[in-house]
């Protein structure tokens, strides 16, 4: 099983909108992926409930089958257009892919 993990700093604000409202539009849209795209096996994303400056904002901890589910996954209409808005409202992120 491919592990797939992101973790996502978002900006104080971003398309008119605070920190908190982005957080929840990233994670509804990226919650939203997990029904759209077939090769998703395991999705869970959640928001950050510590208070360090070490923490980022969000988390996406995902599985897939393979790493060509992985690519399919990443090059997937609805994934590009989640990843375009994170892209806005974020001001940095994180990735690990492994194998379990």
């Amino acid at each position: 099983m491919l592990k797939h993990i992101v973790m996502f700093k978002l900006k104080e604000a971003a398309l008119g909108a605070d920190k908190a409202e982005n957080l929840q539009r990233v994670k509804l849209r990226l919650e939203d992926l997990k029904d759209k795209i077939a090769e998703i096996k395991f999705f869970e994303v959640g928001v950050n409930i510590t208070n360090s400056g070490a923490a980022y904002d969000l988390a996406l901890l995902s599985e897939f089958d393979t790493q060509t589910a992985l690519l399919t996954y990443q090059s997937h209409p609805e994934h590009l257009k989640v990843a375009e808005f994170v892209q806005e409202v974020c001001e940095s992120r994180t990735v690990v892919d492994y194998f379990s």
